[in-house]
């Protein structure tokens, strides 16, 4: 592989670390200021939209989606590098560019799998940024790592679906702009293959029997930045046969479509996470001092600066790795690199994140610096799209299998 960026991506990448520059990084605390003042913390910040104006101005809009139908048609190699600078600023910067998930998986299954009419009601919003979305699979009650325990139900009656589950930790859900979910449930409780058993259909929001009861905080504190992740219960809420996503028991094969991607997007914006940790933990050292001299001149923080360096370089190799396979050979060739990457890259930025909080001390963990915040995300993602422990136990049994 190439590791030079391409004449797009450079562009591209110019452009976007202006906005970022001029726009993103000066509304974070304009965001904060904004949402303090509103009626309901979930209530979209007007500087949000704002920002989203700007970026549609400047063509920095819908870069994940690889389909030029729809978006800006990059492949995954050039996204990488875009994607990673938006992870600089998780909370403002992927919505800016309507490339925040859970709205990037949600519009890469509609676009994949949609029926016409599911793209013309509901994609084209999306795309237009003018709704979001929710992706509702996992559940409170069973092991939702391994997708075939959900026990939520779909069952047809007529030409309708009668939905009944309990879902939690819905990302998305909290924001009023969400109008859509998409819900992973079984169709075919008692089918042989447990793979086939699963379904996904189109549950608008405001359909009778969807009760989004209360938000999830993550981390004692209540995330903002995708919407919230709420705790959703769906009571015989009824929708029509033409709502199913793809085929009855398609649902599993399409939950895995849509992780993929879905997973090297989050471990390129850790990379992004960590640069903006490294810089900070920079400006820290040379700007205060303690035991007579510079933090900058003591040896552990010199330690923890250039070990954090070899680390993200390592990381963004891999992920860059990953990106180019996924085009390459395909999502499935690339699979024990997806792998890889999603238990390597979380886990080696979360320790990034907690030196660089140490190293501001009490300010670290205030809400006067964006560490804890970045923390509680990069943490998270040692769970989200299939906790880490799956993916070794996946990872290594593909290995074992070279030598039986």
């Amino acid at each position: 592989m190439d590791f030079a960026f391409d004449t797009r991506t450079e562009e591209l990448r110019t452009r976007l670390l202006t906005f970022m520059d001029e726009y993103v990084y000066p509304a974070e605390k304009t965001a904060e200021e904004q949402r303090a003042l509103l009626d309901s913390p979930w209530d979209t910040p007007a500087v949000v939209d704002e920002l989203k104006a700007e970026a549609q101005r400047q063509g920095l809009w819908n870069l994940f989606l690889p389909d030029a139908e729809y978006g800006a048609g990059l492949t995954n190699l050039q996204y990488a590098p875009l994607a990673e600078i938006t992870g600089r600023s998780p909370q403002l910067a992927p919505t800016a560019l309507n490339c925040a998930a859970p709205d990037t998986g949600n519009m890469e299954v509609l676009a994949q799998f949609g029926t016409d009419e599911q793209k013309k009601q509901w994609l084209e919003p999306l795309l237009a940024g003018e709704i979001r979305s929710a992706f509702a699979m996992t559940e409170p009650e069973v092991a939702s790592s391994d997708a075939t325990n959900i026990t939520t139900h779909i069952e047809r009656d007529g030409d309708e679906y009668v939905i009944t589950g309990r879902k939690w930790y819905i990302s998305g859900a909290m924001n009023p702009d969400c109008k859509i979910f998409i819900v992973m449930g079984k169709t075919d409780p008692d089918g042989e293959d447990l793979r086939r058993q699963q379904s996904m259909v189109l549950v608008p929001r405001d359909t009778p029997g969807v009760t989004v009861k209360r938000a999830m905080q993550v981390f004692g504190y209540e995330d903002h930045s995708h919407g919230g992740h709420a705790e959703v219960v769906f009571d015989h809420a009824r929708v029509p046969v033409a709502n199913l996503v793809g085929e009855e028991g398609g649902g599993f094969a399409i939950a895995q479509a849509r992780l993929g991607p879905g997973r090297i997007h989050h471990c390129m914006r850790l990379i992004g996470m960590a640069e903006r940790a490294i810089e900070l933990m920079c400006r820290r050292a040379v700007s205060r001092t303690a035991f007579g001299k510079p933090l900058a001149q003591q040896g552990v923080v010199q330690n923890w600066i250039a070990d954090a360096r070899v680390t993200v370089e390592q990381l963004r190799l891999l992920v860059l790795k990953t990106a180019w396979l996924m085009d390459t050979v395909g999502n499935r060739g690339a699979h024990t690199e997806i792998q890889a990457i999603k238990i390597a890259t979380p886990r080696a930025v979360v320790e990034i994140l907690d030196r660089a909080i140490q190293l501001h001390g009490a300010g670290g963990v205030s809400q006067d610096f964006p560490l804890a915040d970045l923390y509680a995300g990069a943490r998270t993602l040692m769970l989200a799209d299939g906790p880490d422990e799956v993916h070794q136990r996946s990872l290594a049994r593909r290995e074992l299998r070279k030598y039986l």
